[in-house]
């Protein structure tokens, strides 16, 4: 068997990863392309931690912007996040894969409750661990939830997944021009503003020195490569240099 280079990782998925092109807030073939990529994962003996955003569903932010008060948009978003992880956990458990959902808000008849020590037990019986409800606080992003999970569960790497290669200095799409970074520190992303995560999110990363991809994760079997040892996206981490593209 193939040596992987991380036992642990953190998984982070935006929303709308779990979006067809087509549109509609949660796609079931994407949902289920994604669950095949962890269970493959997990079978490497790779422990998997998982936290999904809610934006294809509802944005805390965007709506407070449209005058809705903002702990309670972020509390809507929050319970977003809960219905992903419960879609996610569904097409796991249907591919044979154990699968815990544990939230930040006390929903008992649904998920479990967030205890680090629990977590941390269910990951090392191979259980995928779905980290629902962000922080449980307002005014606080998944992303931001994300790497304070991966800090808790020791967690070796967290994996920013986006719809590009991975860091670049302006948005790909619209500046053809634009630079790709396959390593930097994060430093330079936070003086940069690479908007790679939001601020908090970085320096909680920064530090605890907790290592950060940012890949592709519409490239199929992209994020088994990368344990592998493949050079995949970009790297960010507490040190080392930059080297643009």
């Amino acid at each position: 068997m193939t040596k992987m280079i991380c036992k642990r990782i953190l998984l982070k998925l935006s929303g709308e990863a779990l979006m067809s092109e087509a549109g509609g807030s949660i796609d079931a073939n994407t949902v289920k392309r994604l669950a095949n990529e962890v269970k493959d994962l997990c079978n490497a003996g790779i422990e998997v931690g998982l936290v999904i955003g809610g934006g294809n569903i509802l944005r805390g932010a965007e709506k407070a912007a449209e005058g809705l008060d903002r702990v309670t948009s972020d509390q809507m978003g929050m319970l977003a996040t809960v219905i992903n992880a419960l879609a996610m956990q569904d097409s796991l458990e249907h591919l044979g894969q154990q699968v815990r959902v544990m939230t930040a808000l006390k929903i008992n008849q649904v998920c479990e409750d967030y205890i680090r020590r629990k977590a941390v037990r269910h990951l090392e019986k191979g259980r995928v661990v779905i980290f629902a409800a962000g922080t449980g606080n307002p005014f606080f992003t998944t992303d931001s939830a994300a790497s304070l999970r991966a800090i808790e569960i020791n967690a070796e790497l967290m994996i920013k997944a986006t719809k590009v290669k991975g860091v670049y200095s302006t948005d790909p799409k619209k500046d053809k021009h634009t630079k790709f970074y396959s390593r930097l520190t994060y430093d330079e992303a936070l003086d940069q503003r690479l908007n790679v995560m939001d601020t908090t999110a970085l320096v909680l990363c920064r530090d605890n020195d907790l290592p950060m991809r940012v890949m592709n994760i519409f490239e199929a079997g992209a994020v088994m490569r990368l344990m592998k040892g493949e050079d995949i996206g970009s790297l960010i981490e507490k040190g080392g240099l930059t080297h643009n593209k």
